[in-house]
């Protein structure tokens, strides 16, 4: 263990929250991967399994607590077993605040983010560097993959959700209200900043969550984040990979590859950068969303033309 890492033995190391469901091969995965991280037996983890919806998910729901009775490799490990649903975006809402309530800061996973070593070493050391700067709201572990070298750190307004962290000023100002932030970013006339100068449909996915489309917190948690001005802090090379694109969970449907991402194999250094948005690596964001969605619309025709030619092809031949 390097001498950086032993110096957190002397302060106080944030709680990790794990929220978990109904896949237990996800589950172990994320598990693995958090205990191999430096940090990990100095830490106190509290993980969260909802209740089960109906019988069809009981079965795999009891498979998950079944395997987190046996965990080790944490200073602490607590489960808090909801014997009721709530769903996965209030069950992430509850659990924060319950435990940022108690101890003023909380790192938060889901049971499909697969973590590098170093995560949970950048994300204390950024919440102990900027506790006290009022204009930084999180730090998060995950950053897309963009095509080009990033610095260590860097700052893009708003927050983020697969793998993050806070501290209680930062999460007081979520706004659980999806139509009150709706109203603030159309009256201010916000939406086009944040869908990220019209590359991703971020306001579409709020109006859905209005709708009860989707449950989705997190859009609610960048919107809050985005309204007050705040600055989320993020690695230049990814500490966390997203697990969930096969269609395995309640609200991710079935995602491409598009934000696979090569783990950090070595610690990301957090020196002291100026507190503001790195507006080049905004619009490297912002291109990576085109190319993204550019991509789909490709393979979207190339479908559509492979379909007319097989139709054409099959008159030709009656």
């Amino acid at each position: 263990m390097n001498t950086e890492v032993k110096n957190f033995k002397n302060q106080t190391l944030a709680p990790i929250v794990l929220f978990v469901y109904n896949r237990p091969d996800h589950t172990k995965q994320t598990i693995e991967a958090l205990r191999k991280n430096e940090l990990a037996k100095d830490s106190q983890l509290f993980i969260y399994s909802d209740g089960f919806k109906n019988e069809l998910d009981k079965e795999e729901v009891l498979k998950v607590r079944k395997y987190l009775k046996i965990i080790k490799g944490f200073k602490e490990i607590k489960i808090i077993e909801r014997k009721q649903n709530l769903g996965l975006a209030n069950s992430i809402i509850n659990g924060v605040t319950e435990i940022i309530n108690t101890y003023g800061k909380v790192i938060v996973l889901e049971d499909d983010l697969i973590t590098s070593p170093y995560f949970l070493k950048f994300m204390n050391e950024g919440l102990d560097q900027y506790q006290n700067k009022e204009q930084v709201i999180s730090i998060c572990g995950y950053i897309y993959p963009v095509g080009e070298k990033l610095p260590d750190t860097f700052f893009i307004k708003g927050a983020d959700c697969w793998g993050w962290a806070t501290w209680k000023r930062g999460w007081n100002l979520f706004e659980k209200d999806g139509k009150k932030l709706l109203k603030e970013l159309e009256t201010k006339k916000l939406t086009n900043e944040f869908d990220f100068n019209g590359t991703y449909k971020y306001t579409r996915m709020l109006k859905n969550q209005i709708k009860g489309k989707n449950s989705s917190w997190a859009i609610r948690w960048y919107a809050s984040a985005f309204l007050a001005d705040k600055l989320t802090l993020y690695p230049g090379r990814s500490l966390v990979f997203h697990n969930g694109a096969d269609g395995s969970g309640t609200h991710c449907g079935k995602l491409s590859k598009i934000f696979d991402v090569i783990l950090s194999t070595c610690p990301l250094k957090i020196n002291k950068i100026k507190i503001q948005e790195n507006k080049k690596i905004r619009k490297m964001i912002e291109n990576y969303f085109n190319s993204v969605k550019m991509n789909f619309f490709s393979k979207v025709f190339k479908v559509i033309s492979l379909y007319l030619k097989r139709i054409i092809k099959n008159k030709k031949s009656v």
